[in-house]
């Protein structure tokens, strides 16, 4: 027999727990929960964001604009070379991984890889 390195049930305390996807599993009494960040899969937090030409951001970068951007109920969208200041990064949705504010249009939510910090 094969010794089961994964730990126990926090819930149970049931041997048997097994990996499924990013989740540890006990079939005893079906509890779910995530990997300790020591086991296993590395440190996920640590993620870097990159601009268009490689160069890593950080909240509170200036970041300018590439590429001409289109922006929904606007008849002109964010033009290329527009400067953004203080950008936080986030986990947006769809890529959207910064939160700025942009003059004239207001706070909405870009890529990095259609800006290029400063």
């Amino acid at each position: 027999m094969t010794e089961n390195s994964l730990p126990p049930c926090p819930e149970c305390a049931g041997a048997y727990t097994y990996e499924m996807g990013a989740l540890l599993v006990c079939p005893e009494c079906g509890h779910e929960w995530p990997h300790a960040p020591g086991e296993s899969g590395g440190l996920p937090e640590e993620r870097v964001i990159k601009d268009a030409v490689g160069n890593v951001l950080a909240d509170g970068d200036t970041v300018t604009v590439v590429k001409g951007l289109k922006v929904k109920g606007s008849p002109s969208g964010i033009k290329a070379g527009t400067k953004v200041r203080n950008i936080r990064l986030v986990d947006g949705v769809d890529g959207h991984d910064i939160d700025c504010k942009v003059e004239g249009f207001g706070a909405m939510q870009l890529k990095s890889s259609v800006v290029r910090k400063v």
